[in-house]
């Protein structure tokens, strides 16, 4: 007698095709003497935090939050079981460890995405707090997801001015959320179904701050693959300037049915 596989379960039939795809870097840039950004880019989380304080204080809060992501049970490799409650309390955390290394000298902001799973899909869930940035391209559309914390945000909020004019505003690197550093340690997140051909970019404002968003946009659609977009990226941010550190994380989602 020929034996039949086992149907499918619901659940099963529901488990998403998609693979992910990641390509990541960072730069001290051409003009400071060290690197205050960190990262983690370890599938559910890819993060960017931008270190403030200078002279390894700086350094000294991008690490302590990215070491404080890395430890969440839900952030271990391959979960998919984390929330914007689990994640707010890691950087709630992160900001009192922050305090305590350094004094209240120095702070951090903090961008990414975490990949969570719902009833058999998959999400993006974005966090931001500060002025690191996190963009989707999809479907050849290409958007930033994250909303700055930052003085020229709130004036282009108020229409006082336009998104041009906030590129070379003279407080544009003035931040009004951070961790570590003021009143304010509560993120924004973003819930968003993952698609096959999806590309997220997180990035620093060292990279922001010397390309404009179209110039960022023509080289992640352009190079195919995910590390070297990122490379490319890095690259025309330094030749750009460098004024500042820069580090770029691109995830791709993929078909694998």
């Amino acid at each position: 007698m020929n034996s039949q596989p086992d149907a499918a379960t619901p659940a099963e039939q529901r488990k998403p095709a998609l693979a992910l795809r990641c390509g990541y870097g960072t730069d001290r840039g051409l003009h400071r003497e060290m690197n205050e950004d960190a990262f983690i880019a370890a599938d559910p989380v890819f993060a960017v935090a931008d270190g403030m304080g200078g002279h390894e204080a700086g350094e000294v809060a991008s690490g302590v939050c990215v070491r404080t992501l890395a430890a969440v049970p839900e952030l271990a490799p391959g979960e998919r079981s984390a929330t914007a409650s689990i994640l707010q309390e890691s950087l709630y955390a992160a900001d009192a460890g922050i305090r305590e290394a350094t004094g209240s000298r120095a702070g951090t902001t903090l961008s990414g995405v975490v990949v969570v799973e719902k009833l058999g899909v998959l999400y993006w869930l974005v966090l931001n707090i500060g002025d690191s940035r996190t963009y989707r391209l999809s479907r050849g559309g290409f958007s930033q997801v994250s909303v700055d914390h930052s003085a020229v945000q709130e004036l282009v909020d108020a229409g006082q001015i336009t998104s041009a004019q906030a590129a070379v505003h003279p407080r544009r690197h003035v931040v009004t959320r951070a961790l570590g550093t003021g009143d304010e340690a509560e993120a924004d997140f973003w819930l968003l179904p993952i698609e096959a051909g999806d590309r997220m970019l997180v990035c620093s404002d060292g990279l922001n701050g010397e390309l404009s968003d179209e110039h960022i946009a023509d080289i992640l659609a352009s190079e195919a693959d995910p590390q070297r977009a990122v490379d490319e990226l890095i690259q025309a941010a330094l030749r750009s300037g460098g004024r500042d550190n820069v580090t770029v994380i691109v995830v791709h989602a993929e078909s694998t049915a």
